[in-house]
């Protein structure tokens, strides 16, 4: 073949090519004749094979035509495939009646988690009486978690918390204490702090969860005293609820605190407790430097999700962390 009859040759297989894609009915069609003529085995690969049938100097203008004939099928089919679509999309547009009287469809909002809302609401509060929010690490070491809070390696209140061990001999920590620990290491005396955050501890059932969170007080200043440590936690109860709260502390036993109370409210007739708090231990304040000659301490404890389920009326503690759509959407 020489490169004439190529020419007339190539100038054959488009005006087929065309003429064939114009005649397609439907998608399967169009890929059909584009195989037949562009595919691997297509009569434009069967040219091209013949490349080497031509002379030396006439190979690359050969070459040139059929690469040109190559982009005029590639575009056409092209072309032709989106006019089909195009017709599909407006025939099907006209075969299906759309009723402009119904409603539109309403994107759902998502709301604040009652857990997230509780914390904020709990801060929102301590900060307006000068605290500061601090936070620390989940995963602490012994020393942080137990030692430097007077419960010393071989003591027995350790039995009090079921702890999660780490291999690395760290700890996931059980309770935000250690972020106490670590601000008064930090800053000097003196402190007004609250402590949001994660706990971990080996307990799970209606009330308990292995994981739950809770909030944890300071005030570390001259002064300090057990009376306003009552005064205080009173009228945090009554902001939380908005309404008076019947208020009584019972002694009880923490190794970071002396004395210690466990603090009740008066709940559906009944007494309920709702969180611990107490003077804070010399021990504890030496530990880190604070000169108890000149400050004195108290600190406290709550757990979040105990105070949402009493302000919310949730029976079940589980019901936090199902991300169930229904009990979000209450919120």
């Amino acid at each position: 073949m020489n490169l004439d009859t190529l020419k007339k040759t190539l100038l054959e297989l488009k005006a087929k090519a065309i003429t064939e894609f114009k005649s397609a009915d439907s998608r399967s069609d169009i890929d059909d004749i584009y195989r037949s003529f562009l595919g691997k085995k297509g009569e434009v690969n069967l040219l091209l094979k013949s490349l080497g049938s031509f002379p030396q100097e006439k190979r690359k203008e050969a070459g040139m035509l059929l690469n040109e004939l190559k982009s005029d099928l590639e575009e056409a089919y092209l072309q032709i495939t989106v006019s089909l679509s195009s017709k599909a999309n407006q025939e099907r547009l006209s075969n299906e009646k759309i009723d402009t009287s119904l409603p539109g469809f309403q994107a759902r909002k998502g709301s604040v988690h009652p857990v997230s809302k509780t914390i904020k609401e709990i801060c929102d509060f301590f900060e307006k009486m000068g605290f500061d929010v601090e936070s620390g690490p989940e995963a602490e070491i012994d020393y942080y978690n137990f030692e430097a809070l007077n419960v010393p390696e071989d003591h027995p209140a350790k039995d009090m918390h079921d702890t999660f061990y780490l291999n690395n001999a760290g700890l996931l920590r059980t309770h935000t204490s250690p972020v106490q620990i670590r601000t008064m290491e930090k800053r000097d005396a003196p402190h007004r702090i609250i402590c949001p955050g994660k706990v971990y501890r080996k307990d799970s059932d209606l009330t308990h969860t292995p994981m739950f969170h809770q909030i944890e007080g300071l005030v570390v200043e001259e002064g300090a005293s057990f009376s306003q440590l009552k005064g205080l936690l009173n009228d945090f109860l009554e902001d939380f609820f908005g309404e008076k709260v019947e208020l009584r502390f019972r002694p009880s036993y923490f190794p970071f605190t002396e004395p210690s109370a466990e603090a009740d409210i008066r709940w559906n007739k009944n007494w309920l407790e709702v969180l611990g708090c107490g003077m804070v231990h010399p021990n504890v304040l030496k530990g880190v430097g604070v000169d108890t000659k000149i400050y004195s301490g108290f600190a406290f404890g709550l757990g979040v999700e105990r105070m949402a389920m009493l302000k919310y009326d949730i029976p079940d503690l589980r019901a936090f962390f199902e991300n169930d759509i229904r009990f979000l959407n209450q919120f």
